[in-house]
């Protein structure tokens, strides 16, 4: 990780790729992530861990199915929010959007139980990102 400043617009022009996530800094033992939003991505839980959400730029929605129904959070630029772990979701965005997360290093981006994993969605713990860092 860089021991120099984190431009995160540098950051996010260094990869174009959607629903995978890039890891630009690590706090202990958790990942600092940006990713790239568009379209839907997959019900998902993780059983061990909330999930932390930044809208950098855009608009995204999160489906969440709890207490037996389903409701949408819709989170524009600038809001958090935080699903608590074991809680189904569902990430979309119906234009690019731009958001950062935070969770233990490792996690999967489908969660420990999800739905089928569509071909857009990438299954991964996160890719390093080249934030523009001196060497």
């Amino acid at each position: 990780m860089s021991s120099h400043p984190i431009d995160l617009e540098a950051a996010l022009a260094g990869f174009d790729a959607i629903w995978s996530p890039r890891i630009i800094a690590r706090i202990n033992d958790y990942d600092v992530r940006l990713a790239r939003f568009s379209g839907e991505h997959v019900w998902h839980a993780h059983e061990r861990t909330d999930e932390f959400f930044l809208v950098l730029d855009g608009e995204i929605d999160i489906a969440l199915r709890e207490n037996g129904g389903e409701r949408v959070v819709t989170l524009p630029r600038g809001s958090v929010f935080v699903v608590p772990r074991g809680v189904f979701h569902k990430p979309s965005a119906r234009a690019e959007a731009a958001v950062l997360l935070v969770e233990p290093a490792g996690t999967s981006s489908v969660g420990d139980s999800h739905e089928e994993v569509p071909g857009h969605v990438e299954v991964t713990t996160g890719h390093p990102a080249w934030t523009g860092g001196r060497p």
